[in-house]
């Protein structure tokens, strides 16, 4: 790593962050209007469950929101998650005025903390990315979650950049690694930065265990099976492994039918109508996946083993 900056930046508060955060599904009435009465539903629901806070996020479909939906997303999130537990707030852009003035407006109604992915359109040089996470940390106070999505966009973040940017932003800079392979990358990481980043794991479940084993704080899964998430947690927690090799075989099996984030989508919507959560599973498109119905009775079946395994 770098040599520490002369004056680190401090936040308390990322030392909180910790524990399952499923990132919400947004949803949509017949216009495609976002449906605020079954967010608050959801929210609710989540908590209910056991979780520990909310994440708004790629999975929210952000990236398929207008700018002032986004900040209507955002300010709902906030109003009614922060009640409960911290909310988190996905704030990244194409160009990095839009992604500060997310950060701002997510920093002005409270976010716990913010999460950004790179740009997804432009191959940025390290340099350039470097400076685009630092405009973000230096435009607000509260914590950064650097999120690496290159399992479903973009390219791969280098391992010395997070690192680079941890040792500069002392205390406020946390990650969700998602360039494969997962688990080598993880390890990478932790070495890297000497055991200090703190890590959310963000495979949806399915590589939760393994990531348990290296050292995350956290998880930010789907909300569709956060009951779950929270039972395998806790069972990781407790070392139970009879437990954990009871859920963990079919929320493995479960998230494996997810591939691709419109794939994540359309489970997850399905399974939060299942539940009477949604009203309906909308989703905007275009899409690159659909449930057939071959698809949707395995995704029944597994949902219903899954249930049967936490009891």
């Amino acid at each position: 790593m770098s040599d520490r900056a002369a004056s680190p930046r401090r936040s308390p508060g990322s030392e909180a962050l910790s524990g399952v955060f499923p990132v919400f599904q947004t949803p949509f009435r017949e216009d495609f209007s976002i449906d605020r009465e079954v967010l608050e539903k959801e929210i609710r629901w989540m908590y209910g469950h056991g979780i520990d806070g909310i994440v708004m996020a790629m999975v929210s479909e952000t990236l398929r929101l207008s700018g002032e939906e986004r900040r209507l997303l955002a300010e709902a999130a906030c109003e009614i998650g922060l009640a409960h537990g911290p909310v988190i707030v996905s704030v990244g852009a194409e160009s990095t005025k839009v992604a500060v003035d997310h950060a701002v407006h997510a920093q002005s109604i409270g976010a716990s903390a913010l999460m950004a992915i790179p740009p997804t359109t432009v191959p940025c040089l390290e340099d350039q990315l470097a400076d685009y996470y630092r405009a973000l940390l230096d435009a607000t106070e509260v914590p950064l979650v650097i999120q690496d999505a290159s399992g479903y966009v973009g390219r791969p973040m280098s391992i010395g950049l997070q690192a680079r940017l941890l040792d500069e932003y002392e205390g406020r800079v946390l990650f969700k690694p998602e360039a494969v392979p997962i688990g080598p990358r993880l390890t990478e990481l932790r070495e890297a930065t000497g055991g200090a980043a703190r890590v959310f794991e963000g495979s949806g479940g399915i590589a939760l265990v393994d990531s348990y084993k290296r050292g995350i704080v956290g998880t930010m899964p789907g909300a569709e099976v956060c009951w779950a998430i929270v039972a395998l947690w806790d069972s990781l927690e407790a070392g139970d492994e009879e437990r954990i090799n009871a859920i963990n075989g079919p929320l493995a099996a479960l998230v494996s039918i997810q591939t691709g984030l419109d794939g994540f989508i359309a489970v997850e919507k399905h399974l939060l109508v299942r539940q009477g959560v949604f009203t309906a599973g909308r989703a905007r498109g275009p899409v690159g996946y659909r449930l057939d119905r071959e698809t949707t009775a395995e995704v029944d079946r597994l949902f219903d083993v899954l249930r049967s395994a936490v009891g």
